[in-house]
């Protein structure tokens, strides 16, 4: 915060993915009080491979077999993937037999 002022100054790194909309969403949780002013810092890779399964005995036991946990840059592949129009690989439907209805109405 600067002296005789009621403005705050917050340094941060944001990944460009998640930048998207980000002007707009601040600006609508603060009524347009906050104007954030994105630059570009550097490059950085994610050490994280998103076509990762479980392989080992000892990755089944931590992850089990679908390996559920949400892998970062897998997020970040499917939402390129979806802005460019790709085809992205997820199940639309996954539990069918849970959104059916069995009884009948009368």
């Amino acid at each position: 915060m600067q002296e005789g002022s009621h403005s705050f100054t917050v340094t941060a790194v944001l990944p460009v993915i998640e930048s998207f909309n980000f002007a707009k969403e601040i600006r609508k949780q603060t009524s347009g009080m906050a104007i954030p002013q994105l630059l570009f810092s550097h490059w950085e890779t994610i050490d994280i491979d998103p076509f990762w399964v479980p392989t080992t005995e000892e990755e089944y036991l931590l992850f089990g077999a679908k390996a559920d946990t949400e892998n970062r840059a897998l997020n970040y592949v499917n939402q390129v993937r979806r802005r460019k129009g790709l085809p992205v690989d997820e199940k639309i439907v996954e539990y069918a037999e849970k959104q059916r209805t069995l009884t009948r109405n009368k």
